[in-house]
């Protein structure tokens, strides 16, 4: 029996809430491997919100291509990782607040996103061309 998810396995399982952690290619160096928030719907892109200045906004500079791993952390372990082209888009003040609700909760979320406000993110859009998942529920009886 294999351990892979089915496309509406995998899709409904990026969609819960999980940190991701993206993984952005770095020439003469290991990729730049960082947990994000993240925030997907079924049949879209993954949506990530970053500082063009940051680490990971850095990074993103001369790279086409990025991958987001997704998993849980209890037995059966279950995670899906998806790779595939990006672009960058302005992010607004929605954005910010939407992401950290999401995270966070209402109340925290939206305190989140108060403190935030003239943050200079940018949205990071990853259109997912290649998925890897696995699911031992299915292999573990």
């Amino acid at each position: 029996m294999s351990a892979a998810m089915s496309k509406e396995e995998r899709e409904a399982f990026l969609a819960d809430l999980h940190v991701g952690i993206v993984s952005i290619a770095r020439e003469g160096r290991g990729p730049l491997t960082v947990p994000i928030w993240y925030d997907y719907e079924p049949g879209g892109d993954v949506w990530m919100l970053t500082s063009p200045s940051s680490l990971k906004g850095k990074a993103l500079e001369g790279v086409t291509r990025i991958s987001l791993c997704a998993q849980t952390e209890d037995p059966p372990y279950k995670y899906v990782s998806v790779e595939g082209d990006y672009a960058i888009s302005e992010a607004t003040p929605e954005h910010l607040l939407s992401m950290a609700v999401r995270y966070l909760g209402e109340e925290m979320g939206q305190a989140y996103a108060a403190n935030s406000q003239g943050d200079d993110s940018v949205i990071v859009s990853l259109k997912t061309d290649k998925w890897l998942t696995v699911d031992y529920s299915k292999v573990m009886g």
